[in-house]
């Protein structure tokens, strides 16, 4: 009996037939000009990325396109409550310095902006092959700010790289990211075998090499360098402070160049007291020991950072009888109004401790060095006092005659190094049960944060303060986004008539196919997309009567990677705020590398995998 004939394949849409679909779909033509008039302000008008978003998903309701309950439901999407916590977890681990010296030892001291690149992106990179890409860039974020402030780096320079090089390697294994462990699980509805381990790799590993490449030659004229117009060593103050290397200090025995003290910007180790005697002209490899003492002249920046040094503290012991603990103290700047009754005394004779309820540590004079030790300092009228106090000093002497300005100094108070290691293993213990799956990101990531808020790694006003509400709100308007684009049938639409305008070609097929996908990554979740293109993608590879495996790898990278907007991967949102970055720059920097990558897949996929297997 002769076979049945094959069912021919459905007619295609072209570029006519959507517009005529599209004038029959009011709710997919309003959403289509929505996303364009969103994306065009996000692009040309100055305006707060999350108010835009907002704006766009508000009109969608208004209009009833999608319902409120559609509108909202990114605050319950676990991408987004993982971020938040991530957030608190990764201030915490800023707070009590547990990444702080690991880091510093492992990144080193780069010579260059591309050397330094290439530190931060190498480790992420390949743990992100193996480790879920969220923890990685969220821990990653404080640890290199702080590094890169003591090497004087723009952070902008350094933020965006590392976070794609983290994307990139999470392509070279099946466990990378859950977007391939989705399409894997697709697979194996089709053929009834998942995707292998290493499948992805010999697609992946030289997508990471060269994406590497791309992220240092690039970087240099495509990021911003996103410094202070003025530098911290314009600062005109230049503060006189004593510190003491702690017994037990994990600086006892490191030269000052091992320890990091000759590369805060801004500052001066004027002269070392040892035993007594002072030693003025200080080598670079000269040895730290115990009990030095150390006179440092800089601005006030760099005197914060010298506070969160893990074994230097101030060398006034007054620091230890204030009431609580140092990790709960601020520093203050006040300057010394004629009517204080200490103008003319030294610091030691003035009794200003249990004067005022607050110490000085450091003191600046008119721009000059003031050579002497702290203790013996004269007070005049107009010094600027840098104090350690309590959080209730400012209240009380704000109006104070005695003083001119009384003003808290941001993020001055000092780290909780004694909580470092309770964080450390938190950190760790997330880590373990994220990647072991033992438990959901989401589960691991809320328990964390709570385990170092109950720990007081970090107070609960802390957390809440660490936690980046614009980047937040960003997700969660996206999300509503992605349901009008879905639920409206644009996104069908639009797949269906950029794949038939290619016509039989199954190369130009595979290139249409990735150029959708890549466009629905940049503005719904990667998991959605690649959920919303692979049956396409099936289906035509069965039209042409191809292997479908490169069409299918081909989404899988293409969900992966979306590096054009913050939306378009959820690590990208991580690095928005601390980077101080703009809607703009990721388009600028991330359009270029989507480009990359699609052209390498395109090559490369065929070719591991031919359409006409041998």
């Amino acid at each position: 009996m002769a076979a049945a004939p094959a069912a021919p394949p459905e007619p295609r849409m072209d570029l006519a037939s959507l517009i005529d679909a599209l004038r029959g779909n009011w709710p997919a033509a309003f959403t289509g000009l929505v996303v364009l008039v969103t994306l065009g302000l996000l692009l040309f008008v100055q305006r707060a990325p999350d108010m835009v978003m907002i704006g766009g998903v508000v009109l969608l309701l208004a209009a009833g396109v999608i319902a409120p309950d559609e509108a909202l439901k990114g605050m319950s999407n676990e991408g987004m409550i993982t971020v938040a916590a991530l957030f608190v977890v990764a201030a915490a681990i800023e707070r009590t310095g547990a990444l702080a010296t690991v880091v510093d030892r492992l990144l080193g001291r780069p010579k260059s902006l591309a050397s330094a690149q290439f530190r931060t992106m190498v480790g992420p990179g390949i743990l992100s092959a193996f480790v879920n890409n969220t923890p990685v860039v969220a821990l990653m974020v404080p640890a290199i700010r702080d590094w890169a402030k003591k090497n004087r780096l723009a952070v902008s320079k350094l933020l965006m790289p590392m976070n794609d090089a983290v994307v990139l390697g999470g392509l070279c294994s099946l466990i990378g990211t859950s977007t391939n462990v989705v399409v894997s699980g697709l697979v194996a509805g089709k053929r009834g075998e998942p995707l292998g381990m290493f499948d992805i790799t010999w697609l992946g590993v030289p997508l990471f090499l060269v994406g590497m490449v791309y992220l240092v030659v690039a970087s240099r004229r495509l990021l911003p360098d996103r410094r202070p117009a003025v530098s911290t060593g314009d600062d005109p103050r230049q503060y006189t402070l004593e510190m003491i290397v702690d017994p037990g200090s994990p600086l006892a025995g490191r030269s000052i160049e091992e320890a990091g003290l000759r590369h805060l910007d801004g500052l001066f180790l004027m002269e070392i007291d040892r035993r007594g005697q002072v030693i003025a002209a200080v080598e670079p490899s000269m040895g730290l020991e115990a009990g030095d003492r150390l006179v440092f002249v800089g601005v006030l920046d760099s005197v914060v950072e010298l506070q969160k040094v893990r074994g230097l503290r101030p060398a006034s012991e007054q620091v230890f009888t204030l009431d609580g603990p140092r990790s709960e103290r601020v520093l203050v700047e006040a300057v010394v109004a004629p009517a204080c009754p200490f103008a003319g005394r030294t610091i030691r004779d003035s009794h200003f401790r249990s004067t005022y309820g607050a110490v000085v540590i450091a003191v600046a004079r008119d721009g000059e060095r003031v050579r002497m030790k702290i203790g013996d300092i004269t007070l005049q009228t107009g010094d600027t006092l840098l104090l350690e106090a309590g959080p209730a000093f400012l209240d009380r002497q704000r109006s104070n005659r005695h003083f001119y300005l009384v003003s808290e100094v941001r993020d001055s108070t000092p780290p909780r190094h004694e909580r470092a290691w309770i964080a450390g293993a938190i950190l760790a213990a997330m880590v373990i049960a994220a990647a072991t799956e033992a438990v959901p990101m989401v589960a691991a990531s809320l328990v964390a944060a709570c385990c170092v808020v109950a720990t007081r790694c970090i107070s609960s006003g802390e957390a809440r303060r660490a936690i980046e509400w614009e980047s937040l709100l960003l997700i969660d308007a996206s999300f509503g986004l992605a349901r009008a684009l879905e639920k409206s049938g644009l996104a069908a639409l639009v797949a269906d008539s950029t794949i038939s305008a290619a016509g039989d070609d199954p190369h130009l097929v595979l290139a249409a196919l990735y150029l959708v996908t890549m466009l629905f990554t940049e503005l719904m979740s990667n998991n959605a997309a690649a959920v919303l293109t692979f049956p396409i993608a099936w289906q035509t590879a069965a039209d042409l009567g191809v292997n479908p495996m490169p069409l299918v790898m081909a989404i899988t990278v293409a969900a992966r990677c979306g590096f054009a907007t913050p939306m378009g991967y959820q690590t990208n949102i991580v690095i928005y705020g601390p980077g101080g970055y703009k809607f703009t720059d990721y388009v600028r920097f991330g359009g270029p590398l989507n480009l990359l990558v699609m052209v390498l897949t395109v090559i490369l996929a065929p070719l591991i995998w031919p359409f006409q297997p041998r």
